[in-house]
């Protein structure tokens, strides 16, 4: 966290994450092709000026550090960058001008008085704001354009002789390069999986006539194998490399399977999330808005790690002019606009909604724009209806979508008020797209949500009908038949991946099924626990074994092993068990409503914005500590005041 009054690096706000974001989704390979993302990507601005006034008690002086070319001007005279300037008492208006055609224009002001601190505003020269700046960046000899990796040597677990060759197993998953000793030319074959490193013809990253001089590019995988190769004739050693941060959280159980899914889902997201939320870290690793926004979700129980979510909100929505929706996916645009008020909710961070509004606001009227004389929103050429990877009747327009913009409407109407904004528009908007939502797509015979009511088909999927649930779209009575006919229905398509089953999950958990959630995290997770997964994969298919467990995509290896939307059942159990939620932005006030009737025993921390909550059961009692005040323990239709660091202990 970066403290006031201290200097650190400054840009245009937003650009150091646009720049970023722009160079993440390049890093794409696949079987020795570079393949950057497919959509419309925005870049930084390339001149940008800085300015504050100071009315200085005393004369002072400082040096403007800049990534760039240009010059300073105080009070009309200009000087050169990186040199020593003098100024009298009295008022002083200074202005910095940087340009740079390549990489993102910085400044870093070094003073006593004067210097890069809070205060300092920036300008694209069409739209002024406060400047931007990140915690990563607070030296002069720093450089905002170059991330500077911390590494960690991880030598193989296991080596063996195999199909002509050695398989080195480094044990767990690796984002990093790996450094070789050998006495001639080698082939090296990476994977995930053990079948996916041994298909010399078909694994996703190879690199032949490797020396212990040649330049080994950084790639995801956990194991390596070396064909033609003997035991003790190649020495492999890995270099995993990532951005650390603090994990305020545990998590044990009576249940050992459990707390492995808890510590695996850790491990999962916390390879997903240096820089940014990717998706995963082996095939993509590029910036998916859906992903993003279940990951901060996730990040909210464990690593509460308020930048990467704001890097990766500002990253996703590029510059001012919108182009396309995001990922060209129109439901991740939705969820993208619902993800920034979450951020506030759990930061509480008014100054970042503050900056952010506008491009809010665009993203909204964007939507608006793309909506029939119903209220519904509907696909257009290029236009990419997701969803879910689930059989669905996309024609027309499709319920799911209907009731995200729903919540994109909720979700204006309340940044909007935070901040004092007219929004009486958005509440017209919603009443219209409700009623004819009510009216087009629910079906009284089938007690639920249909997919399409243009199609005529009246199919019946899971997933209108849970993000009805989850965001407060329909009454208890309509819930209650969404559940048995619904979520309970084994005669409706089953979700396979973990980016549904994280909602689905914590809409049956809104119902309280929490046994049946239990249940599905021991099967589900635990299956994928089963078939030796280290890290959560992109989709499970429980009835699918061997090499077909891989394939995805029309590809045999095209499955992410190392999925941030596996990470889910962190939330879940932090959410929906211990029962922990804000109930103010910033976690000014907070509850938490255990449902803890599977666990026998459990001790668990969990992080609030500037604390952290110690839930502990043991048998019939239940103890709760917070470090900060704002709590209320709701437990045995009692609720009680969580004063800071003293324990409430209550019978079951």
């Amino acid at each position: 966290m970066v403290m006031k009054n201290e200097a650190v690096w400054l840009w245009y706000p937003g650009d150091f994450e646009i720049h970023q974001g722009m160079l993440q989704n390049f890093k794409r390979e696949e079987r020795g092709m570079g393949w950057p993302a497919y959509w419309y990507i925005d870049d930084c601005h390339r001149n940008v000026s800085f300015k504050r006034h100071y009315e200085l008690a005393q004369a002072t002086q400082f040096i403007v550090y800049a990534q760039g070319t240009g010059y300073i001007d105080v009070n009309g005279t200009k000087h050169p960058l990186g040199k020593q300037i003098q100024c009298s008492a009295g008022a002083t208006d200074i202005q910095v001008f940087v340009g740079n055609v390549q990489e993102l224009p910085a400044i870093y002001i070094d003073g006593q008085v004067i210097k890069s601190d809070e205060g300092w505003l920036a300008s694209n020269f069409i739209t002024t704001l406060p400047a931007g700046h990140d915690t990563l960046f607070t030296r002069k000899d720093q450089n905002p354009n170059v991330i500077v990796y911390q590494t960690k040597t991880v030598s193989p677990v296991a080596q063996r002789a195999v199909d002509g060759g050695v398989l080195y197993d480094f044990g767990r998953a690796v984002n990093g390069t790996v450094t070789v000793q050998t006495s001639s030319p080698i082939t090296l074959c990476y994977g995930e999986s053990e079948t996916e490193a041994r298909d010399v013809e078909m694994c996703y990253y190879k690199q032949e006539n490797v020396t212990a001089t040649t330049a080994v590019r950084k790639r995801a995988f956990r194991y390596v194998f070396v064909p033609d190769c003997q035991l003790g004739t190649v020495d492999l050693t890995a270099v995993h490399e990532y951005l650390p941060k603090d994990n305020p959280s545990q998590f044990t159980s009576d249940n050992k399977l459990i707390n492995q899914i808890w510590q695996v889902a850790t491990e999962t997201l916390n390879l997903c999330s240096d820089l940014f939320f990717i998706d995963g870290i082996k095939r993509d690793r590029w910036i998916w808005a859906g992903d993003a926004y279940q990951a901060n979700f996730i990040n909210q129980y464990s690593f509460f790690n308020e930048d990467i979510d704001k890097r990766t909100l500002l990253a996703l929505r590029g510059q001012d002019d919108i182009k396309q929706h995001m990922n060209t996916i129109v439901d991740y645009s939705m969820l993208w606009v619902i993800g920034v008020l979450n951020h506030y909710q759990m930061t509480g961070d008014r100054e970042f909604l503050e900056i952010v509004y506008p491009k809010l606001e665009s993203m909204v009227q964007y939507f608006i724009n793309q909506t029939n004389d119903k209220g519904f929103i509907y696909g257009r050429d290029q236009d990419w209806i997701f969803v879910d990877w689930s059989e669905m009747d996309k024609q027309g327009t499709v319920a799911a979508e209907q009731v995200l913009l729903l919540e994109v409407y909720q979700t204006i109407m309340t940044c909007g008020s935070v901040l004092n904004k007219p929004v009486d528009r958005y509440q017209l908007k919603y009443d219209q797209l409700w009623k004819n939502l009510m009216t087009y797509f629910w079906d009284d015979e089938k007690g639920a949500f249909i997919d399409s009511y243009e199609s005529g088909k009246r199919h019946v999927t899971r997933h209108a009908n849970i993000f009805a649930i989850l965001f407060d779209v329909v009454d208890a009575d309509k819930q209650c038949s969404i559940l048995k006919n619904v979520l309970l229905n084994d005669q409706i398509t089953q979700i396979t991946t973990p980016y549904f089953k994280f909602f689905e999950q914590d809409a049956l958990c809104k119902l309280g099924e929490q046994h049946r959630v239990y249940q599905v995290l021991l099967d589900y997770w635990g299956g994928m626990l089963d078939r030796g997964a280290v890290t959560f994969w992109e989709e499970f298919d429980p009835t699918q074994h061997g090499k077909e467990m891989y394939a995805m995509y029309g590809d045999p290896y095209g499955k992410s092993l190392c999925h941030a939307w596996g990470a889910s059942p962190i939330y879940l159990l932090g959410r929906h068990f211990v029962g922990l939620r804000p109930t103010s932005p910033g976690y000014q006030t907070f509850e938490i409503k255990p449902e803890l009737a599977e666990f026998k025993q459990l001790q668990t921390v969990l992080p609030v914005k500037n604390g952290t909550v110690t839930v502990a059961k043991n048998a019939n009692q239940l103890s709760v500590t917070a470090t900060r005040d704002g709590g209320t323990l709701i437990v045995n239709d009692q609720k009680l005041e969580l004063l800071p660091n003293k324990t409430v202990t209550v019978e079951l």
